[in-house]
């Protein structure tokens, strides 16, 4: 007798957490098994972009985990609703194009849509943009062209659009790829003789999204295409978004009408997120994926990596790895261990950094580190702050912007002020110069000796 679909539920949400946390969201308790038939076991997926998404990459733990649970050789199949219409294809015009070719849409993630946007100082502009575009195609901001560096969350935002217009209208023509894709494509139909095709194909959308369309620079005949392809849906009221790593005026050896078409929309820059937002994208990957974080640990890791979402995510997922393999709870100090070695490797540092510091710190005045690094002006939480930033311009060789930006997001004049405030107090009281000692005495006993 085959398990009741309540208790199969359970069970397969159960396995896959425990043997493949990677893969699981918290979206997954909606997930319905509907019953076993025929050795498949059908589970029901109501939005039609998860369903894609768990088709073509979660397949196999799905499969693992029926089979384990029930102890018989399976296949998983996810479907739709009753009467939801079956599944929604991204660039469902096909103009004679091989499957193959179809399947070289981006695949859409569950994970990157609006609500999971966390929107800060530094992306602000593309956010509002886009969520006017995904509104009114067309009517908003056209073309709308999205630069930045590497993992920014451009992807997120151009994904976040398609998402949500497939949302309001399942039925819409979108093509969502990247410039290389869309290069390979062209080059194959212009050797096979298949240009009407290709022409049928995206000049016959109703919005065009091309990631990374940087790499169009050199490519002489795709940039010649493009320029058609882009002229063909602008003049007829059709949306394009475009991303890239650079601004059209700075794409490299890019033809003057396309730098013109790009520049003639909006085009929104994407900065680097800062304190506050990196924590909040902590927040929301860890809400995403289910977990019960204290608040030290997004705080712990945003304050170590500035560089990117990607590195901010890679962080999480290692700390997260670490805990569960050595069996340990998901606290600071497991966060500390787990991002022990993720340091510069060009040599032995003689100097302290500036978490060695922080980390003396907030020992020594018994402080969280979500606090330090918050906007509170407190006593209790400002003195600390600001012996942090003396000591860290004493014995780090960062700038006073650098140091701003670690702690918080601070411009310069906090931390000037900081460094003048504790050089003048700690000469006249006497508690505070003594806590300073015994503060240096913590972190450099961390400190390597070259």
């Amino acid at each position: 007798m085959p398990a009741p679909t309540d208790d199969l539920k359970v069970q397969l949400t159960a396995f896959l957490r425990k043997n493949h946390p990677e893969i699981c969201r918290h979206w997954f308790d909606e997930i319905e098994p509907t019953g076993i038939d025929g050795g498949v076991l059908t589970l029901v997926v109501g939005e039609s972009v998860r369903r894609n998404y768990l088709q073509r990459t979660c397949s196999g733990p799905f499969t693992e985990a029926a089979q384990a649970i029930t102890g018989r050789l399976l296949a998983v199949r996810f479907v739709g609703e009753v009467g939801d219409g079956g599944d929604t294809k991204v660039a469902a015009t096909s103009g004679g194009l091989a499957v193959a070719e179809l399947e070289e849409q981006l695949l859409l993630s569950p994970d990157y849509t609006f609500d999971t946007f966390v929107v800060g100082p530094g992306n602000r502009l593309a956010h509002a943009a886009s969520v006017a575009v995904s509104a009114n195609l067309g009517g908003a901001y056209n073309p709308l062209f999205i630069h930045g560096g590497v993992g920014l969350g451009k992807t997120h935002v151009l994904q976040a659009i398609c998402q949500c217009v497939l949302r309001q209208r399942p039925s819409a023509r979108i093509g969502y790829l990247s410039c290389q894709t869309f290069s390979e494509l062209f080059l194959g139909c212009v050797k096979s003789g298949r240009m009407q095709d290709f022409r049928h194909r995206f000049r016959n959308l109703d919005m065009l999204v091309i990631d990374d369309i940087h790499f169009l620079s050199k490519r002489d005949q795709t940039q010649e295409e493009f320029f058609h392809t882009f002229n063909s849906l602008y003049q007829a009221g059709k949306q394009i978004v475009l991303s890239s790593d650079a601004s059209p005026n700075e794409i490299p050896d890019l033809e003057a009408r396309l730098v013109s078409r790009f520049n003639c929309g909006l085009v929104a820059r994407v900065d680097k997120p800062c304190y506050e937002t990196r924590v909040a994208i902590l927040k929301a990957k860890t809400a995403l994926l289910g977990l019960d974080l204290p608040d030290d640990i997004p705080a712990f890791i945003a304050s170590r990596v500035d560089t990117n979402i990607r590195e901010l995510e890679g962080s999480l997922t290692k700390v997260r790895g670490f805990a569960m393999a050595n069996a340990l709870p998901l606290s600071l100090e497991t966060a500390k261990r787990a991002l022990a070695d993720d340091r510069p490797s060009s040599g032995v540092s003689t100097k302290p950094s500036i978490q060695m510091i922080v980390d003396a710190v907030t020992l020594y005045y018994d402080l969280k580190l979500s606090d330090l690094m918050s906007k509170r002006r407190h006593k209790s939480v400002a003195l600390p702050r600001q012996v942090c930033m003396w000591l860290a311009r004493k014995h780090t060789r960062y700038s006073l912007e650098e140091i701003g930006g670690y702690f918080g997001g601070r411009d310069h004049t906090t931390v000037l002020h900081a460094e003048k405030k504790i050089e003048n107090t700690r000469n006249t009281d006497l508690d505070l110069s003594q806590a300073i000692d015994r503060i240096e005495a913590v972190f450099q006993r961390q400190t390597p000796v070259g």
